[in-house]
């Protein structure tokens, strides 16, 4: 049975979370980001990637709705999108609304996607997160893409190199909330058709953006505007991941670049990467 359309538009009510120092530390460091602005010393903010931490509760309160009928054994991350307004800061008290936002079948699968809208204390608007979910093989066809598609030729800008340490998804789920066991038991993650544990796709995310904060934005998180990606491959404990990125466009105050993240066999295991910064 695939996924309930006529969901879209659930409310999925309205959660707070208080920000620590502690909880953006530890987010920082279980992405391998040595980033002082996350480490403590009175100027601390957020990573762009940590407000799927308030999210990931009304992400899972959808993903187990026995309305929207998704089968989470087949479930993967598809797709992520955060638009940031304003830093979250140690002592931020926020709001968090979530909508089904939709519902839609591919010839791979299905997916489905969560809105999450972020508000802090004073009102105001800090953060907006999509979450798009992929039920593997509910669809015509398998995960993989079978286009093939001629690469534009692309000026490489910035390039970053990360490993992904085999205690990474233990520590990614203590600092995220994200305990889901195909990332943590080998048993589970055999039962779900992988070989073996997985890194979580937000984690992954985590350290193709940390490149472009280090790297593009000269170390300043709060410039980053926009990030998202296209999950494209898994990526396995023990594995170094190498980000690229070039520039697509400038104006208005901000330079928007592209990015993909390649396993060292050379595949994408992001694909559609793209991050905006204020200049």
């Amino acid at each position: 049975m695939g996924l309930n359309a006529e969901l879209v538009g659930k409310d999925y009510g309205k959660k707070t979370y208080e920000v620590t120092e502690e909880a953006i530390e530890r987010y920082a460091r279980a992405t391998n980001d040595e980033n002082e602005r996350y480490l403590g010393g009175g100027d601390t903010v957020a990573p762009p990637i940590f407000p799927v931490v308030p999210a990931f509760e009304s992400f899972m309160a959808a993903s187990m709705d026995p309305e929207l009928q998704a089968d989470v054994l087949r479930l993967v991350h598809g797709a992520e999108e955060h638009v940031l307004h304003s830093p979250i800061k140690p002592g931020d008290t926020l709001n968090v609304e979530s909508v089904l936002e939709s519902v839609e079948q591919k010839d791979t699968g299905e997916t489905f996607t969560v809105k999450a809208t972020e508000t802090n204390q004073n009102g105001d608007v800090v953060a907006e997160v999509r979450g798009t979910m992929f039920i593997r093989g509910s669809g015509g066809g398998g995960r993989a893409d079978t286009a093939q598609t001629d690469e534009p030729e692309r000026l490489i800008v910035h390039e970053d190199t990360t490993k992904v340490d085999d205690d990474q998804t233990q520590r990614y789920a203590e600092a995220s909330g994200d305990h889901n066991p195909i990332h943590l038991d080998e048993k589970v993650a055999r039962m779900a058709g992988l070989p073996r544990t997985i890194n979580h796709g937000m984690c992954t995310m985590a350290i193709a953006v940390k490149g472009a904060v280090n790297g593009l934005a000269g170390g300043d998180p709060t410039r980053v505007r926009r990030a998202g990606v296209r999950f494209s491959k898994p990526v396995f404990p023990g594995q170094e991941l190498t980000t690229r990125f070039w520039k697509e466009s400038e104006g208005g105050g901000t330079t928007v670049y592209g990015f993909e993240t390649y396993n060292p066999d050379g595949a994408a295991v992001i694909k559609n990467g793209i991050v905006e910064i204020a200049d």
